[in-house]
């Protein structure tokens, strides 16, 4: 079996800007559907004519499916054995993944009511509840097993992260403009999605294709099964501090109240491509975070880093439709996102060395599930909230192509409230929760204790062969 000192040094293994670069490939291509999802809302409300609160009510219905998918999944993924690895096979579900994207947005206007709601939720339901969740449930199995190195796992986390980054300020700066374009007619919104569909399914498989897994780190060659898996929901609780900060920052950013704020109070969406620039920000900040994490924890940095964002929501309320202060305010909103979006992959894999130390099987993908299920709920919960607000508000939904709709004074004061204060309430509460992450400060210890198993069993002959 390889282990981390063998993987430095051999040169042929050696963690490059290319293999970097084909590692990320898959969660550059997922990330940029997260983008195009974020608008699913308001096309539902202003293509398709569909009460804002139903088509929110619908997303959040289709995600109590997830509570049981999920953690199906990572039983699945932590169970699997084959000849292309444990985590590696599950890739190929980002093809179903943008195939059902393009369905969903294909949805004929022409439907009776209660058939286009029946239509988005089942491919809303393929998109999540199947694709997405096996993509998120192989994602950790498959890196430990392609690299198991900490540091290398930092190194993707922060120079991978930083790829990713740019490639989705790519999506959110074009969005707007295809949008402004496109986005009025339900020919246009299909045109717009085949702009990014297609060749972000080419370059979502180029992870399957060149990245192999070659390491065995499971802590016990005992059978994984359903006891396993209810030991660790009960055993871990730092795994659902890590949900949190996810369920957080997924819940604000789904709330997708850009697309409307810059539609009814910038009453200039071309602009929301502009703003979307501040999260160039990140793309500064990434590169520092191993440096970083030399200096202080991860949990720290998360800390920080909401309340960061949280100060931004407030300059954002004083900003109203002044757009060069919106942007102050999205640059911190941007900036401070970076810490809790970055690095909860590494609080997964502490998660995991933390079974490993409990004597439990190290259950990667179930662990993973757990945040990836909270992102989901996250998802749905944020449309589903963006359209209790907006309907308390007096938000008319819109019917026809390419006329604005007039919306009374009580929407625009809701649509201020949900780029400002009712965020900044969200990261606060996300801040308090994380400080009772107290995991940072054993890793050192279980790192050491746990390479020491592993050492023992290897001169015990104990070793399993990794899968080729």
């Amino acid at each position: 079996m390889k282990d981390a000192k063998t993987e430095k040094q051999n040169p042929g293994n050696k963690l490059g800007f290319g293999k970097i670069l084909v590692w990320q490939s898959r969660q550059i291509s997922q990330s940029a559907n997260l983008m195009v999802m974020g608008y699913l809302t308001i096309f539902c409300t202003d293509i398709l004519g569909l009460p804002v609160l139903l088509v929110g009510t619908l997303l959040l219905a289709s995600r109590l499916i997830d509570g049981v998918t999920d953690i199906v999944a990572g039983y699945i993924v932590d169970r699997t054995n084959t000849k292309l690895g444990r985590g590696r096979p599950y890739e190929l579900a980002i093809i179903g993944l943008w195939v059902c994207t393009i369905l969903m947005f294909s949805c004929p206007q022409g439907w009776e009511v209660p058939v286009k709601c029946a239509y988005v939720l089942a491919m809303y339901a393929f998109i999540n509840s199947i694709f997405a969740t096996f993509l998120n449930a192989a994602h950790t199995p498959y890196m430990v097993r392609a690299f198991n190195d900490q540091e290398t796992y930092i190194k993707l986390t922060s120079f991978g992260g930083l790829i990713t980054m740019l490639a989705v300020v790519a999506v959110n700066v074009t969005l707007p403009l295809l949008m402004s374009k496109y986005g009025t007619t339900a020919g246009g919104w299909r045109t717009m999605i085949l702009i990014y569909a297609i060749p972000m399914m080419t370059i979502g498989i180029l992870r399957f294709l060149f990245i192999p897994e070659k390491y065995d780190v499971d802590a016990t060659t005992e059978k994984i099964n359903f006891h396993h898996v209810f030991q660790v929901l009960k055993g871990n609780p730092y795994i659902y501090i890590v949900a949190l900060i996810q369920f957080v920052m997924n819940l604000v950013s789904a709330m997708g109240i850009g697309q409307y704020y810059y539609t009814y109070i910038v009453k200039n969406i071309s602009l929301m491509s502009i703003a979307s620039l501040a999260a160039v920000v990140g793309v500064v900040i990434m590169p520092f975070l191993p440096a970083l994490l030399k200096k202080t924890s991860i949990k720290n940095l998360i800390i920080i880093g909401f309340f960061v964002q949280a100060f931004g929501c407030v300059l954002c309320w004083f900003a109203n439709a002044n757009f060069p202060l919106l942007m102050i305010g999205g640059i911190l909103v941007g900036g401070g996102a970076v810490p809790a979006n970055m690095l909860s992959g590494l609080m997964i894999i502490d998660c995991a060395d933390y079974n490993e130390w409990k004597g439990q099987p190290r259950m990667e993908a179930t662990l993973g599930v757990i945040p990836g299920l909270a992102q989901k709920l996250a998802s749905a919960f944020g449309a589903f909230l963006l359209g209790v607000f907006l309907s308390i508000g007096g938000y008319v939904s819109g019917t026809a192509e390419g006329v604005l709709v007039e919306q009374p004074e009580s929407a625009i004061l809701m649509l201020r409230l949900l780029q400002s204060f009712i965020p900044m309430a969200f990261y606060l509460l996300a801040a308090f929760v994380t400080r009772f992450y107290k995991l940072d400060k054993l890793m050192p210890k279980i790192r050491q204790e746990n390479e020491e198993r592993r050492a023992e069993r290897k001169r015990a002959g104990e070793n399993v062969v990794p899968a080729e």
